[in-house]
């Protein structure tokens, strides 16, 4: 077997750092001190990974220097037109630098040149030196370097794997001969990131021709005579600029950086210091993954909860490393077994005392409707608990004092606290308000981090708390169930849920009432909990007949739509197979193709890509036809039937209130807030969801237009608002004011583009983006927008001032106080600060929407319950919510749930519901 070369592996920092922050940027981890951790976090884990996996001999972290290169001295527009780096990746590049010193790593920039050219001479020196060379990076222009030793390594991304391209891949990739040739293609590609200006009107394929056809620059002006057309005019009009932008392009391989053999030389890193660094940044996925299983994140708490940026790495951590790790082995604590009754009635007397009683239950699973009680745990005082191990009682007994004593004025206290209502209602158990859930309180606090128990306890107790493994082992065939362990073992497990959850509530009680929380919470998150545990455990009803003989017919739909398919390609072909379809479409049927390839070579068939080429050919329709059928086929018809729960014969959902940053509740297990709507045939999926019993109904009471209503009374627009009070369609009411025309000239088409921009206004939509929805031109496009603005200036003035506000303080709000922090308001970054622009004028409209009906719903619960209603509220899916009601109360339920939503907050517009009785979901909406 031949020796194995040693491997050097070179980071592009700056390329996978801007890749990593950008990958994450709809979704950004963020810390308990608000600082961005997405380019820390990827960063390390591609030089985790890289170490692990690939087991190199040498590594080296290359950076740009912060100086300007000689490239911008003698080129001042080079790199001119680059949007400023974002200031989280500004903040994040020292703790990056330091985690690469604590791996024992070097870290290398020069000013005067970029880190591609220090990456470029060093490749080319431990080439000569038999070390084979692989660049970690997705910048294109790296293939240059390309050689039979030197490989490009380009890291995971977005859920594609890691790819590496020796020299036969780069080769076909860029279809040329020899890898310095790309930077010929780059010269008259040119560059639009970095500014390189290339041949103005030659793209990738031209270019790629025209090097394959004369092998160079230098080869294609050699030849321009043979060149005719346009395409000779274009090259010598910017013949100084092919041979400028081939320069700016061309890595540097002689720069001045020596590679080291001791230096680079891959060593074991300093666990102590990574230790600090991962607790500073609160680091506990990866930490653990670095650093082994004990590894253990501790946070101390600033009363402002926020890092200041003139901070220290050092200063942050020091506190943390003089700190043991806290967990049940080293606290004192005592957590004892409850098993008599006469113990648990003096145990309440002591709750009834205090008040408050933390409560947490233990099960056989995790879906609350479909699980076993395995204990319950109480806790009235901090680091003191009890269980109650539920199969080794007199339940009956239990049950009664528990349903006596959970139904007065105490607060009761839970991590998820609804999960506990569901799995104790469905054992016989009935748990009355007021409710503190940390969880939520945590999410109104802080709603862009984690909410889980351990993430809470080791920022705000410096506490550990036992995971779950520890008890029964690691998911698969070893792992026990909790009836095989020791009860002694479970009492410590189960008790320290509980304290640690009474221990939470201690710090984030007062935490929500200092950030002025606590009305938003106690007039409407808290009271919410009860009604969704109701909801949650009434459930609903599914017509399994009519979806058997719903995918009955869709599936002969199908097939019918399958022959068609093939008949017009002229072949068969496997549908579902995304590269034989391309190349039946592109290649076959000669349909000229969009866009550009996939990473992988293959065209792209995705829908947006088939919805551009939708008129070129009948098949085209067919297709996106055979996918919608196909979609609800799998993803509902056959999936609904096998979620409904064994014991009760119902499906229920989920119901998240700390999920949606605005406030929106979702659903999950199944998702119900997501049955298609647009379609007919999507639509039809409704007819499933009937009443329970006979003699009941389904009502469907829905907000009509909610967030145009919203807006309107927020800006006080005086011409929208009167449209509302006229009772006039508000679309029609702006498709006249923006053609001014009468109302009754208003054409279909006018009304739909008014209606494109009535919504799009609430979502910040731009010129480019509904001229795309509308199909029109971007200058009529814009010419509509800002005779939209003219007939409505209170619109405008309220974004305006939704912007400017959002920049003040750093957030938008909602009518109840509810904060969507935007920390990319202020960007030098155009791209990152109008998301937050769009976020500031949206979050208090939609925010406000989701207080409506929660209002509503708490509001129509009570009085459901107070005037003894045998009705259901079953379901709430975004502004519209369900009730499974008893035919006798169809027209008292009709009411009370209209005049509650009507009134659930005051708007100077007035609020329409609208109403609908049917023997189904969709005959009802």
């Amino acid at each position: 077997m031949p020796e194995q070369k040693p491997t050097l592996y070179l980071f592009d920092s700056y390329a996978l750092i801007f890749r990593a922050y950008f990958a994450m940027s709809k979704n950004p981890l963020i810390n308990s001190k608000g600082l961005n951790v997405s380019a820390i976090s990827g960063y390390t884990s591609v030089l985790h990974d890289i170490i692990t996996n690939r087991n190199p001999t040498y590594l080296a972290c290359v950076f740009d220097a912060p100086h300007i290169t000689d490239r911008q001295v003698e080129y001042d527009f080079y790199k001119a037109n680059r949007q400023k780096t974002p200031e989280d990746i500004k903040i994040s590049v020292p703790y990056i630098k330091e985690i690469v010193q604590a791996f024992n790593l070097p870290i290398l920039e020069e000013n005067g040149y970029e880190a591609d050219d220090l990456i470029g001479a060093l490749a080319k020196q431990a080439e000569q030196e038999g070390i084979q060379v692989y660049i970690v990076s997705s910048d294109k222009d790296m293939a240059q370097l390309v050689s039979e030793n030197i490989f490009l390594y380009k890291p995971p991304y977005m859920g594609n794997p890691f790819k590496i391209l020796g020299l036969k891949e780069t080769l076909e990739k860029w279809e040329i001969n020899n890898p310095k040739q790309v930077i010929d293609i780059l010269g008259l590609w040119g560059d639009a990131v970095d500014n390189i200006p290339g041949v103005k009107g030659i793209g990738e394929k031209t270019a790629k021709k025209l090097i394959q056809d004369y092998g160079s620059i230098e080869g294609i002006y050699e030849h321009i005579d043979e060149i005719k057309g346009s395409l000779q005019s274009k090259l010598i009009q910017d013949r100084e600029n092919a041979f400028i932008s081939k320069k700016l392009a061309t890595i540097i391989t002689d720069a001045p950086v020596k590679f080291d053999h001791k230096t680079f030389l891959v060593e074991t890193p300093n666990k102590e210091k990574l230790s600090q660094l991962f607790s500073e940044l609160e680091f506990r996925t990866l930490g653990r993954r670095i650093l082994g299983q004990d590894y253990s994140v501790l946070t101390p708490q600033s009363p402002s909860n926020q890092m200041s940026l003139f901070d220290t790495v050092k200063d942050s951590t020091s506190a943390t490393n003089t700190q043991e790790v806290q967990n049940i082995s080293n606290t004192p604590h005592d957590y004892q077994l409850l098993t008599d009754s006469n113990q648990l009635e003096d145990f309440f007397i002591q709750a009834q005392q205090k008040g408050v009683l933390a409560i947490d239950t233990e099960t056989t699973g995790i879906d609350s409707m479909n699980c076993d009680l395995v204990g319950i745990s109480l806790c009235i005082e901090k680091q003191q608990a009890y269980y109650i191990p539920w199969q080794s009682i007199e339940q009956e007994t239990f049950k009664e004092i528990l349903n006596k004593h959970l139904k007065g004025k105490m607060l009761k206290i839970g991590q998820n606290i609804k999960y506990d209502l569901n799995v104790l209602g469905q054992h016989g158990i009935n748990i009355s308000g007021p409710f503190f859930d940390t969880m939520i309180a945590h999410f109104l606090i802080d709603p862009d981090t984690r909410h889980n128990m351990d993430y809470l306890s080791e920022t705000y107790l410096q506490y550990t708390p036992v995971p779950i493994t520890d008890l029964i082992g690691k998911k698969g065939v070893g792992q026990l169930k909790m009836s095989e362990i020791e009860l002694e073992q479970i009492k410590e497990y189960a008790a320290e849920d509980a304290d640690i959850t009474f221990q939470l509530y201690q710090k984030l009680e007062p935490e929500l009432k200092d950030k002025g929380y606590d009305k938003l919470y106690e007039e409407l998150e808290g009271p919410l909990i009860p009604v969704l545990s109701k909801m949650e455990q009434a459930g609903v009803a599914i017509d399994t007949e009519f979806l058997e003989q719903y995918s009955q017919t869709l599936a002969s739909e199908m097939l019918e739509m399958q022959d068609n398919i093939f008949n017009l390609a002229g072949v068969h072909f496997n549908l579902d197979s995304p590269k034989q379809l391309g190349e039946i479409l592109f290649d076959h049927l000669k349909i000229k193709y969009p866009g550009k390839k996939t990473k992988t070579g293959q065209y792209s068939t995705n829908e947006s890509t088939l919805l551009l080429i939708e008129e070129k050919s009948p098949i085209v329709q067919d297709i996106l036809n055979y996918r919608e059928l196909k979609k609800l086929k799998s993803t509902y018809i056959d999936a609904l039937p096998m979620l409904i729960n064994p014991r009760t014969g119902l499906v229920h959902t989920t119901f998240n209130q700390a999920i949606v940053s605005t406030g929106r509740l979702s659903s999950t297990n199944p998702n119900l807030q997501n049955i298609p709507v647009r379609t007919e045939r999507g639509r039809e999926i409704r007819k499933a969801f009937v009443p329970r019993a006979a003699g009941r109904k389904i009502l469907s009471a829905d907000y009509s237009q909610i967030e145009l209503r919203i807006i309107a009374s927020l800006s006080k627009d005086e011409r929208m608002i009167a449209a509302f009070k006229n009772g006039q369609d508000i679309h029609s009411s702006t498709a006249a004011n923006v053609y001014n025309v009468p109302i009754e000239n208003v054409t279909s088409e006018m009304r739909r583009h008014a209606k494109m921009v009535n919504f799009g206004i609430i979502y910040g939509i731009s010129a480019f983006g509904l001229a795309q929805r509308l199909g029109i031109s971007r200058t009529d496009a814009a010419e509509l927008i800002d005779t939209y603005f003219k007939n409505y200036p209170g619109i405008k003035n309220y974004m305006n001032e939704s912007i400017e506000t959002a920049r003040k303080h750093g957030y938008a709000q909602t009518i109840y106080g509810r904060k969507r922090f935007l920390r990319d308001i202020n960007s030098a970054n155009f791209t990152v600060r109008s998301f937050a622009e769009r976020n500031a004028i949206n979050a208090p409209i939609q925010g406000t929407a989701a207080e409506m009906i929660k209002i509503a719903m708490v509001r129509i619960d009570k009085l459901m319950t107070t005037e003894g209603f045998k009705s259901q509220m079953t379901l709430q899916v975004h502004d519209e919510l369900l009730f499974d009601v008893l035919e006798e109360e169809i027209e008292s339920l009709k009411a009370l749930v209209e005049e509650e939503m009507k009134n659930a907050i005051k708007m100077n517009v007035p609020i329409e519901i609208g109403m609908g009785i049917g023997n189904n979901w969709l005959e009802a909406h």
